[in-house]
């Protein structure tokens, strides 16, 4: 007995509650009409109808690469020296010639004195030779006078005579140690300058690599200093590519790092050599940075125009739209918008590049695509730049009568 009333209470509760569903759904209708029509037929939504068509393109590379460094060098030393000073540190300002570091120069100052009292000892023997020559001179002379009067025998003037050569010889000799003197002299004077180094270029400090008190020699940097007033950017061309470039082709850059801007290059240098293992050639891209905006090693984007056209499918900017990262177009069908995926590629102005999955002439939703929904129709009011004006496709005539109805429905509503 106990089973069956369970049995009625369930049924009972079940009659309850789908009543009341019944009666809510008719309060809700009833309050908002609209949302019941749009539930039943969708939304009709008033859009211009474009197609796809055949266009030229202009033939854009799209690579990618980093800023680096126009010019940069690795500041040395040309002698071995312990760091005595060291004027700059990173990110500071330096123009060529600017006293960058010294070194401890007191062992070649000592050279050079060494030098120089070594170029007066030679200097004062070949002094002495010379007036040794000035007598020897005076003696041949004297010994000739004596010969010629028969005081002398030919065999003594003969020693006269090589007395005088031997001391021309002695004068030479002294001649050449002054100036093998002096030019040591000069070699420790050019060392000695040489522990002061000074820049060889105008830029920025880029990196610093030893401190004060550290034994240099010439093999060790000190300063790395870099010019960003002109940037380069290295970028891997494809082997079919590489034949349409020329030095020149302007390029427009981005820079992850500054979005929303592009900035100018122009291609600068071609290698001549592909790399065999990627059949890639090396082009360098130089980009102006006057303000020294730009800082080594930004990655940057490069749309690269090698300045041929190609033909390409195009679409308006307008009509593109995306199911969450897939994007797509919606094709018109009748009154209905149909979704369809698609390739695209490069975007130049207001046309979209379409790769696969659209042929030339199908007529696509333009201006007014991203505010349909799943379900909606479409009433087609204006074509979308110069396409010329599309028929209305909205169904059989019932289906006008049924729209027609509604719309006036929702004037009245509206006017209540």
């Amino acid at each position: 007995m106990w089973i069956k009333r369970i049995i009625w209470i369930v049924v009972g509760a079940g009659l309850v509650f789908f009543a009341g569903m019944r009666i809510y759904e008719i309060q809700e209708k009833q309050a908002n009409p609209k949302a019941a029509k749009k539930k039943k037929g969708g939304r009709v939504v008033t859009v211009a109808v474009t197609e796809a068509r055949t266009g030229e393109l202009r033939d854009v590379l799209l690579l990618t690469g980093a800023l680096k460094p126009k010019e940069q060098v690795d500041v040395t030393a040309k002698v071995t020296g312990r760091l005595e000073n060291l004027y700059f540190q990173i990110g500071d300002p330096i123009r060529e010639g600017d006293l960058i570091a010294e070194l401890d120069d007191d062992e070649i100052q000592q050279q050079v004195n060494r030098a120089t009292a070594s170029i007066g000892v030679a200097r004062a023997s070949m002094q002495q030779r010379e007036a040794e020559l000035q007598n020897a001179m005076v003696e041949l002379n004297r010994a000739q006078s004596l010969l010629d009067d028969g005081l002398i025998s030919p065999q003594d003037f003969a020693a006269a005579k090589t007395r005088l050569d031997v001391v021309k010889a002695q004068v030479e000799f002294a001649r050449a140690q002054t100036e093998q003197t002096e030019a040591e002299l000069r070699e420790l004077k050019i060392r000695l300058e040489q522990t002061k180094i000074y820049a060889p270029m105008s830029g920025f400090v880029a990196t610093r690599f030893v401190d004060v008190g550290a034994l240099i020699s010439p093999t060790t940097p000190l300063l790395r200093i870099v010019n960003l007033s002109t940037m380069v950017t290295l970028a891997n061309v494809p082997e079919r590519n590489i034949g349409r470039l020329r030095i020149g082709n302007p390029a427009e850059i981005e820079i992850d790092a500054i979005p929303g801007e592009t900035f100018t290059g122009r291609v600068a240098r071609i290698a001549p050599v592909l790399d065999a293992a990627t059949r890639t050639a090396l082009v360098e891209i130089d980009v102006p940075n006057p303000g020294n905006l730009f800082k080594a090693e930004m990655f940057v984007r490069i749309r690269l125009d090698t300045g041929a056209l190609r033909s390409a499918i195009l679409i308006p900017r307008e009509g593109l739209v995306y199911r969450g990262t897939q994007p797509g177009v919606y094709v018109v069908d009748g009154n209905r918008p149909v979704f369809r995926a698609i390739e695209t590629g490069l975007t130049r102005e207001q046309n979209v590049e379409v790769l696969a999955n659209l042929e030339s002439g199908v007529k696509i939703v333009g201006r007014g695509a991203t505010i349909l929904e799943e379900g909606d129709r479409i009433n087609v009011a204006v074509p979308s730049g110069n396409e010329k004006p599309t028929p209305d496709h909205s169904g059989s005539p019932a289906e006008k009568g049924e729209r027609s109805a509604q719309q006036s429905a929702e004037k009245r509503q509206s006017t209540e």
